[in-house]
């Protein structure tokens, strides 16, 4: 359904980005901010499931700065690649690329909201606060959300967290909901990545539960 495609950011670096359509008429335009894994076979899927929503998905490669076309899966031996490409990550550069994406979709015409998943559900939360015109925000499991809690978000938001998730305490979730009361913070029994279906931690009812949240939610910001 999707294709690879180019970004160029605000500091004229070029990124890929993996897009994908509907079939019909978009109801607007979405951000996909990967994981630590990179733009992998499951955020392509997750792209492709957005657009048989409705929705035109574009997700940047936000590793291109420092390896292009980096792509693993959930073994021990990627999570530790993983991890170590987050840890040269910054995050003022991937919210430069995220703002890339957002600008495709705006000049379409299109409302353009951003959803991101463990490393991109912080981003989310900086698109929602630092990129200006976004409709809205969705987060699952951010975990670094905190490092940025005095930063407002300029447009609605919605976070997903798992209450079993050993890499972000439920005393860090309240950090956010205390700080920002305005935000539904929904809170599921599953692991870390419990949207993912690649990874051993997915929990099948928790993602149908988030996704149609996350659904609604778009309905409503996007149209």
């Amino acid at each position: 359904m999707g294709e690879w495609l180019k970004l160029t950011a605000e500091d004229g670096f070029e990124l890929k980005a993996y897009r994908a359509d509907p079939a019909g008429t978009p109801k607007g335009g979405l951000v996909i901010i990967m994981e630590i894994f990179g733009v992998n076979s499951h955020i392509r899927s997750v792209c492709d499931r957005f657009a048989e929503a409705g929705y035109s998905a574009v997700a940047p490669a936000v590793y291109d700065r420092i390896e292009r076309d980096f792509e693993v899966g959930y073994s021990p031996d990627d999570i530790a690649a993983g991890r170590e490409m987050k840890g040269k990550a910054g995050w003022d550069d991937m919210v430069k690329d995220s703002r890339a994406a957002f600008r495709l979709l705006a000049d379409e015409g299109k409302k353009v909201g951003i959803v991101g998943f463990c490393m991109g559900g912080t981003v989310a939360w900086l698109g929602a606060t630092r990129i200006e015109g976004m409709a809205g925000a969705v987060g699952y499991y951010g975990g670094q959300i905190t490092q940025f809690l005095d930063e407002i978000p300029g447009c609605p938001a919605l976070l997903h967290f798992g209450e079993f998730d050993h890499g972000i305490p439920l005393t860090d979730v309240d950090k956010i909901r205390q700080a920002h009361p305005d935000v539904p913070v929904n809170i599921y029994p599953a692991d870390h990545g419990f949207n993912c279906d690649q990874r051993g931690s997915y929990h099948a009812d928790s993602a149908k539960t988030a996704m149609g949240r996350t659904l609604d939610f778009f309905a409503k910001t996007i149209g």
